[in-house]
C-alpha cells in the first residue's frame, strides 16, 4: 500500500476500532470550528509545534537511551499536493503508542475543561479568544479538512498506527506498518480551503508562524524534484535580541502560549558569570481561564544546554507569577534533571530569586504607561497573593498595587499607593482603607462620613485577597494602613479634645439603656466619632475579624471564633434623639433592634433573622400610620 505522498505502508492490519469522541472533544470541534474560522491559518503553526515538540521529546528520552535517536537529523516535512488537495505536515520525533493515540487525540485529559466550555457564549470573538487560550493544538486541523489521517510509529516500538477521523463524533484506529519512527498528520482539505495545498501560501505562513523552530522545516510540492528548508532553524531564544524583530517575539509567544493575542510586554535576556543561562520572558495580554485553578500547569519551558527538558516547569518562579509564560535555557543544570531534582538544586534558588526580580521590573516598567489598567484588570489579583506569600518582593509589590478609591470617582482600580501618598494631607501618617463586599456598598458606607468631610482619602478595597493584602503590607512609605471599620479609629486634626471614654459618660444612661434591649446582639455601644449622616454603623473590635473575612471563611466551612460587633450611635441624627425620647420599654427595644439592622444591612451583612425585622417594621409603620390617623 502506498500513501497519498508515495511513501510505502506496509500491510494494514485487520486490528480496526472505530470509537467516539470524548464529549468534551466534541464539543470543542464543533466551538473551534465555528470560532476560528477567521483565525484558520492557525491550524498550521498548531501542527507544526506538536511536531517539533515531538521532536524535542525524543531528544530528551535519547539522553537515557540514545539507540531511540540513531544517526538521524531531527526535522519536519510538510509536503502539498494542489491536484488532491492534500497536506501533510511530518516529524521524525517520538511518535506514538495506539494507547497514546487514544489519549491524545480522542479525549482531552486537562483539568478545568468543563468550566472551560461553560464560558462559551456563542459570540465569535469572545468564544475565539477563550479557545486560543485553552489551546487548539491538533484539532484546529478539522477547520480546514473535511478528513484527518494520522500515521504514527513510537521511538523503539515495531507496531505503527493509523488515526483517521472527519471530526464528526467518532475515529477509526488500525495497526499498520511504517518503517521509520515519527508521525505524519494528513489533512484531506475542504473544497473551498485549497489555498492551504498552494505551496506560496504554505511557505508563507511557515515564515510567519514557524520561523523561530529549532529544527528544519523543509517544504515540498507533489511533482516536483526540490524540497525546500523554509525556516531559519535556530531557536529564537538562542539568538541575538537586535536580530529579532517585534513580529518575531510576538509570533513566538503565541506559538508558546497558543494564544491569538499579542502579548503585552517581554524580556529577552542572557546571563553571564557565576552561572549561564538565557530567558525569555512574556507578560500576557489575557488572563486564562484556569487561572485562579492552582493546581494547573504553568511554568516556563525549560531547556538545558538547548535540549528540552520539560513543560511547565513551575519551580522557576512563583505561584502568584503563574500567568507569565517564557523558555529558560541553562548552561549550568545537569540534561537529566528532574522536577524532583530541581527542587533540591541550589542553581535554583538564585535562577528564581532572579527571574522573579526580572518579571517585576518588567511590570514596573508597564506600569508606566497605559497598558497597565489591562494587566491590572486581567491578573491584579492575582499579583496581590504576593505581598502575603513572597516577603523579599513586598516593597517591589507594593509599587505595583492598584486600588479604587474615593478620590478616583470610579471603580476602577487605577490608584496606587503613591498617588495615594502624593495627595494626603501634611499632617497625616495613615493610609486609610475600608474593606467591603463590592464598591457600592463600600462608597455607600456610613463609616465614610467624617473622613469624606474633613476631605481624607480613602481606599475602597472590594476583591476576596484584600484582607489578607492589608495583612501582609501592613505599612507603606512609614504609613501604616488603617481600617476605618474598626472600633479604634484615629484620624488627623481630629476632635482630640474629647475622648471616647468622655463622650460615652456623657451619654453613659442612653448608651447603657441601647445595650441591655439589644442584649447578646453587640459586644458594646460607644457614641460615634466617625458618623455625620447616619444615625448607626457597626464596627469590628481590633482583634476581631472583619467581617468580610468572616463571611469568606464562614462560607468556606471553616470554624472561627464567635465575636459581636460594636454598635456605634450618633447621637446628633435626629432618629436617635428620637430613641432618646421613647420612654415606653417595648417600643425603645423595637427600635433599638432597627438601628442595629439597618446599621448591619449598611455594611453589607445577611440578617440571621430577616423574618423578625420584618415583622417590626411593620409593627413601626403601622404605628406611624397610627399616630397620624389620632392626630
Amino acid at each position: 500500500m502506498v500513501s497519498a505522498f508515495g511513501q510505502e505502508i506496509f500491510g494494514v492490519g485487520d486490528k480496526r476500532e472505530t470509537l467516539g469522541f470524548q464529549t468534551e472533544v466534541r464539543q470543542l470541534l464543533k466551538l473551534m470550528i465555528h470560532s476560528l474560522y477567521s483565525n484558520k491559518e492557525i491550524f498550521l503553526r498548531e501542527l507544526i509545534s506538536n511536531a517539533s515538540d515531538a521532536a524535542d521529546k525524543l531528544r530528551f528520552e535519547a539522553l537515557a537511551q540514545p539507540e531511540l535517536l540513531g544517526e538521524d537529523e531531527l526535522a519536519i516535512h510538510i509536503n502539498v499536493d494542489k491536484e488532491k488537495r492534500l497536506l501533510s505536515v511530518t516529524d521524525n520525533g517520538i511518535g506514538m503508542s495506539r494507547e497514546e493515540l487514544i489519549d491524545n487525540l480522542g479525549t482531552i485529559a486537562r483539568s478545568g475543561t468543563a468550566e472551560f466550555l461553560e464560558q462559551m457564549t456563542g459570540d465569535q470573538q469572545h468564544d475565539a479568544q477563550l479557545i486560543g487560550q485553552f489551546g487548539v493544538g491538533f484539532y484546529s486541523a478539522f477547520i480546514v479538512a473535511d478528513k484527518v489521517t494520522v500515521d504514527t510509529r513510537r521511538a523503539g516500538a515495531d507496531q505503527a498506527v493509523r488515526w483517521e477521523s472527519d471530526g464528526q463524533g467518532e475515529f477509526t484506529i488500525e495497526d499498520i506498518e511504517l518503517e521509520e519512527r515519527g508521525t505524519r498528520v494528513t489533512l484531506h482539505l475542504k473544497e473551498d480551503e485549497a489555498e492551504f495545498a498552494e505551496p506560496y501560501r504554505i511557505e508563507s505562513l511557515i515564515r510567519k508562524y514557524s520561523d523561530h523552530i529549532g529544527f528544519k522545516v523543509s517544504l515540498h510540492t507533489a511533482g516536483e524534484e526540490e524540497t525546500k528548508i523554509v525556516n531559519s532553524a535556530t531557536a529564537l531564544w538562542t539568538r541575538s535580541r537586535t536580530d529579532v524583530s517585534e513580529d518575531e517575539y510576538k509570533e513566538f509567544y503565541k506559538y508558546l502560549s497558543h494564544d491569538f493575542t499579542d502579548p503585552l510586554t517581554w524580556s529577552h535576556n542572557r546571563v553571564e558569570g557565576k552561572r549561564e543561562y538565557t530567558s525569555l520572558l512574556y507578560i500576557p495580554s489575557a488572563a486564562p481561564f484556569d487561572l485562579w485553578n492552582r493546581e494547573a500547569p504553568r511554568g516556563l519551558k525549560l531547556y538545558v544546554q538547548r535540549v528540552f527538558i520539560m513543560d511547565d516547569a513551575e519551580q522557576f518562579l512563583p505561584l502568584y507569577l503563574r500567568f507569565v509564560k517564557g523558555v529558560v535555557d541553562s548552561s549550568d543544570l545537569p540534561l537529566n534533571v528532574s522536577r524532583e531534582l530541581l527542587q533540591q538544586n541550589p542553581e535554583l534558588t538564585a535562577m528564581r530569586s532572579a527571574l522573579t526580580k526580572r518579571v517585576l521590573d518588567m511590570l514596573g516598567k508597564l506600569a508606566k504607561g497605559d497598558d497597565y489598567a489591562r494587566f491590572w484588570g486581567e491578573f491584579g489579583q492575582v499579583l496581590k497573593e504576593g505581598v502575603v506569600e513572597d516577603f523579599a518582593n513586598k516593597e517591589k509589590l507594593a509599587k505595583l498595587l492598584r486600588f479604587a478609591s474615593t478620590h478616583s470617582g470610579s471603580e476602577a482600580q487605577d490608584q496606587s499607593l503613591d498617588d495615594y501618598i502624593g495627595r494626603a494631607k501634611d499632617d497625616q501618617d495613615k493610609i486609610y482603607y475600608i474593606l467591603a463586599e463590592n464598591y457600592a456598598t463600600a462608597l455607600a458606607s456610613p463609616h465614610l462620613e467624617q473622613l469624606r468631610e474633613r476631605g481624607i482619602e480613602v481606599l475602597l478595597l472590594t476583591d476576596r485577597i484584600d484582607p489578607w493584602l492589608v495583612d501582609g503590607l501592613g505599612e507603606y512609605e512609614g504609613k501604616a494602613l488603617v481600617d476605618i471599620g474598626r472600633s479604634a479609629l484615629d484620624l488627623p486634626d481630629g476632635d482630640g479634645s474629647v475622648s471616647q471614654d468622655a463622650m460615652n459618660k456623657e451619654h453613659k444612661a442612653l448608651l447603657k439603656k441601647v445595650k441591655r434591649a439589644l442584649r447578646d446582639r453587640v459586644e458594646a455601644v460607644n457614641v460615634s466619632r466617625r458618623l455625620v449622616n447616619s444615625p448607626a454603623c457597626v464596627v469590628a473590635g481590633d482583634d476581631d475579624l472583619n467581617p468580610q473575612l468572616r463571611r469568606m471563611l464562614e462560607a468556606s466551612g471553616q470554624e472561627i471564633p464567635e465575636s459581636k460587633p460594636i454598635l456605634e450611635i450618633n447621637v446628633d441624627h435626629p432618629l436617635v434623639g428620637r430613641l432618646s425620647a421613647e420612654s415606653e420599654d417595648d417600643r425603645f427595644g423595637e427600635l433599638s433592634h432597627i438601628l442595629l439592622d439597618h446599621a448591619l444591612l449598611a455594611e453589607g451583612s445577611q440578617l440571621e433573622n430577616p423574618a423578625e425585622y420584618v415583622h417590626r417594621m411593620n409593627k413601626l409603620l403601622l404605628d406611624i400610620e397610627s399616630g397620624a390617623t389620632d392626630e
